[in-house]
């Protein structure tokens, strides 16, 4: 589990095919890897991987074809920015919203407008999705928790901190560009136990 509060922003150091996936290497000096282990979590992109290498200057992961699919991490590039947070462990401090690193979805940023010291961003959904998203209720776009101001249709618009569009891959998004989207846990398990099969 996470919570989305990005603790560090790492980069892509290499994206290797593997037989049919990849194995991402990640620069990760900012983030703290002192207790990291061989087998653990941490979140890319929002996209929970599992450490299988690490070194002092950062890990690496596999992704399977299935993350590849579902997810931008296929769209990776050395040199691409990406947010990191490892998995929350028992005693840390709960900052942003439970979020599982399960991605659910791809959304596209659709518009970006300064609102004071804030940047407003709108982001569009597929309608299968946009259904679980509601005004203030949370969200997770590459990692990064984010409280919903509105939605209209299939879109919906949140406002990024300066601190969030300084710390985060959030900060680099052009108009167009996709995100990941994980939507909130307790809208995914009321659906099931609400939709008769």
């Amino acid at each position: 589990m996470f919570t989305g509060i990005i603790t560090a922003l790492g980069s892509v150091e290499s994206v290797q095919p593997r037989s049919g996936d990849v194995r991402l290497g990640i620069r990760a000096e900012q983030l703290d890897l002192a207790r990291a282990r061989l087998g653990d979590s941490i979140s890319v992109q929002g996209v929970c991987l599992t450490v299988v290498a690490l070194s002092e200057r950062g890990f690496e992961a596999d992704v399977s074809r299935e993350t590849l699919d579902k997810t931008t991490l296929a769209q990776l590039a050395a040199g691409d920015p990406v947010n990191l947070e490892p998995a929350l462990r028992a005693g840390d401090a709960l900052g942003g919203h439970l979020v599982s690193g399960h991605v659910d979805g791809i959304g596209r940023l659709t518009a970006a407008r300064e609102d004071a010291r804030s940047w407003r961003m709108e982001f569009e959904l597929l309608p299968p999705l946009i259904r679980f998203v509601a005004p203030k209720g949370s969200i997770c776009l590459d990692g990064v928790s984010l409280t919903v101001n509105a939605v209209q249709g299939n879109r919906f618009d949140v406002n990024i901190i300066p601190h969030t569009f300084a710390v985060t891959s959030l900060g680099a998004r052009q108009v167009g560009d996709a995100v990941n989207v994980e939507i909130d846990l307790i809208a995914r398990y009321l659906d099931r136990l609400l939709t008769k099969d």
